[in-house]
């Protein structure tokens, strides 16, 4: 058995990081705040820690949270706990100001950090294939990597902490833009007649068509046909790290006008209850 590995937070990534890791032979404790939410973790092998005082034993501790305050939460319990030695993984996505005060904490303890929020959903990460963007020193890199290596196709360091934040916060704006671009695409047809599978199909095997849509294509379709679909990556999480990317921005007096013309559409179609339902959905609403 190879070493432990600790993980707060049992959600849809978090359970497929266990998972994943427990795959490949690691033993696995997973916290989680309420004990309920780490029933599929359990179920696939993993240990389920008392408190956080117990996940703090574990000699690596990814985090897989939804924002910062959770993750500073856990964080300061984790070193009240007592964490010299050991390396904390956060793999949440973040403002990088908001990351560099939760490594200060870690690293102040006595121990070390590595942020690397990833790109993938749940297949992804289930399979080892998530895009990892890292920050943090080399040493604590060079530690990190054997695991992460083992999460992700390509994981790159970036340099110091706040980087992987920056480039997390990249990657994803342009697909919270395609989505409602796409919509208005789709719009141009009309009561043309043509039908879903067939516009997709076309736009996917153009120039117009990235890689999320390749991927992406069935949900559309089905979404479109009329049937939401949950999110792996949802709306209300496309959202979230759209509102990050504006407040990055707006603290470095740079101009983003598109995502700043996007961000209305995200906050009506959450007030409307759809936050959970795939990014893909937004073509919908925007399409009609």
């Amino acid at each position: 058995m190879q070493n432990e590995i600790g993980i707060a937070g049992a959600g849809r990534m978090g359970t497929a990081l266990a998972k994943r890791l427990l795959e490949l032979g690691h033993s696995v404790t997973i916290w989680n705040r309420t004990v309920a939410g780490t029933t599929a973790a359990v179920e696939a092998g993993a240990t389920v820690a008392a408190d956080l005082d117990a996940l703090a034993r574990c000699e690596i501790i990814l985090i897989s949270l939804t924002d910062a305050d959770a993750v500073s939460s856990v964080v300061g319990k984790l070193a009240a706990s007592g964490i010299g030695g050991r390396l904390v993984i956060d793999m949440s996505t973040h403002l990088p100001s908001e990351t560099q005060a939760i490594a200060e904490v870690i690293t102040s303890s006595g121990g070390e950090f590595i942020e690397c929020p990833v790109g993938g959903t749940v297949g992804p990460a289930l399979k080892g294939q998530l895009l990892g963007m890292a920050g943090g020193t080399s040493s604590a890199f060079a530690r990190a990597q054997p695991i992460l290596e083992r999460l992700c196709k390509r994981v790159e360091h970036l340099g110091p902490v706040g980087n992987g934040a920056r480039m997390k916060l990249a990657v994803n704006l342009p697909l919270a833009i395609y989505w409602q671009t796409l919509g208005e695409a789709l719009s141009l047809l009309g009561d043309a007649g043509v039908s879903p599978e067939t516009a997709i199909s076309l736009i996917a095997d153009s120039s117009a068509g990235p890689t999320v849509l390749k991927n992406r294509a069935q949900v559309i379709i089905d979404t479109l046909n009329g049937t939401d679909q949950p999110g792996t990556f949802d709306i209300a999480g496309l959202n979230k790290d759209l509102r990050l990317a504006l407040t990055l921005a707006k603290s470095e007096s740079r101009e983003l006008p598109l995502a700043r013309a996007v961000e209305p559409i995200y906050k009506d179609v959450l007030n409307a209850g759809l936050g959970g339902f795939d990014g893909a959905s937004l073509t919908k609403r925007s399409s009609t």
